[in-house]
């Protein structure tokens, strides 16, 4: 079993591909299932945001492949079409994508916060589904430990660049000066909270929050202020709005050409800065070839986003340096996991010769043999069943002179230098004799 991570993010893939593989909120538990169901899956995980989604997954090693399938026939898209966007990562590679993406490192915003959440809720969707178990459970954890040293040993945060804070960048473009615009913003999320801070931050008095749970936006508002109403004021709220900003979940656009069309009419044609900022879009994309409307995506937010990025790229080496060090140790605790299966495994072979080599001497021991004789059996045989495989690939070694692997067994067997009695009880033991005894019987019935 080998772990895979297999997805698209806005490096690879542009927006109007992403938004057609996004797994909604509500459905990534069912998702999980089918994907164990109709794949070599152990353990799976989903992480689905609207700048990425990407498959966490510990399967055969074989069969990496059916994951892109799978993938494209659950969204009903042709895989050839879609792995042409896809990037896999398997092993190491997959343990140091959790951990550079948790940690805000292959984010569209360098080393930004909110993607750990959403790495948070991708592990809690994983457990509710039963997706879970012991590697990627470590996993997760480990990376989210790795994100939290980040954030404290460097100062990849120290400087406001986030998504929200290029956004309202984006609006100084169009606007010099907040203080009398009023701005919409649809969705109550995190990403939302952050975009009505930094508006008022630059002087924006008039917000209006528009959710599809008006209580969510009424907590919103309780925060940074302003008015709530539910979507289906939005058209005709639409018109006072100089600034929009839309993150919503909906898996449909929740404005259309027709309503900004009405609205920009009514604005008699003074400018309107539009940001979706959601995957799949809450803005219809023909809405931009609107005259006085100035619509952008999440992918617009780049060059914005590039001008920033400086500040924070020596805090990205450092976070990378810790990274590194971070898979290694994961890495090592795979490997020791690995091994403990390898110790269960040789110790119960061993237990259960020595179960059968037991009940054995005791039936000799009610034929009537003498107990030296069974005792002196008992310990010849076991010795023999047990050191038998460790002596036949010690000589295999030897013939094929592979003294790497010689000398690896000599220290797994803690052997020093054996003197000329140890050798010869090595011999005995292959031919199967002891002194005063007959050839071992470990092939007879009892």
């Amino acid at each position: 079993m080998s772990l895979f991570a297999l997805g698209l993010n806005h490096k690879s893939a542009p927006v109007d591909v992403r938004e057609q593989i996004v797994f909604a909120p509500d459905a990534v538990s069912s998702a999980l299932r089918h994907l164990r169901a109709h794949t070599t899956a152990r353990e799976a995980a989903i992480l689905s945001t609207c700048n990425r989604t990407e498959l966490y997954v510990r399967m055969d090693e074989r069969s990496p492949d059916m994951l892109g399938e799978w993938l494209a026939r659950y969204h009903r898209l042709d895989p050839d079409w879609l792995r042409g966007y896809l990037y896999l990562h398997e092993g190491a590679g997959a343990v140091r994508h959790l951990m550079r993406v948790s940690a805000g490192l292959d984010s569209l915003v360098l080393g930004e916060p909110q993607i750990l959440g959403q790495a948070k809720i991708a592990y809690q969707g994983a457990c509710e589904a039963g997706t879970m178990s012991r590697v990627l459970d470590r996993l997760f954890q480990h990376a989210f430990a790795v994100a939290k040293q980040v954030r404290t040993d460097t100062g990849i945060g120290a400087n406001p660049v986030s998504v929200a804070f290029a956004a309202v960048t984006l609006a100084r473009q169009i606007f010099d000066d907040f203080q009398n615009r009023t701005a919409l913003l649809i969705g109550a999320g995190e990403t939302i909270e952050l975009v009505a801070q930094h508006l008022r931050e630059q002087g924006l008095k008039n917000l209006i929050v528009a959710n599809r749970n008006l209580e969510r936006a009424r907590h919103l508002v309780d925060i940074a202020g302003g008015e709530a109403i539910p979507l289906s004021e939005i058209p005709a709220r639409l018109p006072e709005a100089d600034v929009l900003v839309a993150s919503t979940a909906s898996p449909l656009p929740i404005l259309g050409k027709g309503t900004v069309e009405r609205a920009v009419r009514k604005r008699r044609h003074r400018p309107m800065f539009m940001l979706d900022l959601a995957v799949p879009r809450d803005i219809e994309p023909e809405a931009g070839n609107l005259d006085d409307i100035y619509l952008y995506t999440v992918d617009d937010l780049r060059e914005v986003i590039a001008e920033n990025r400086r500040s924070r790229e020596e805090a990205a080496q450092q976070a990378e340096e810790i990274v590194q060090r971070q898979v290694d140790q994961f890495l090592s605790w795979r490997r020791a996991q690995q091994a403990v299966a390898s110790i269960c495994d040789y110790r119960e072979r061993g237990h259960e010769h020595a179960r059968e080599l037991l009940q054995r001497a005791q039936r000799r021991l009610r034929r009537g043999e003498p107990p030296e004789r069974v005792l002196a059996w008992l310990t010849h045989t076991l010795t023999n069943r047990l050191l038998h495989a460790p002596t036949v690939g010690l000589r295999e070694a030897a013939e094929a002179g592979d003294r790497e692997r010689i000398e690896l067994a000599r220290t797994l067997l803690q052997i020093d230098n054996a003197n000329e009695d140890t050798r010869e009880s090595l011999h005995q033991d292959e031919t199967g004799t002891t002194p005063g005894t007959a050839r071992g019987d470990q092939r007879s019935t009892g």
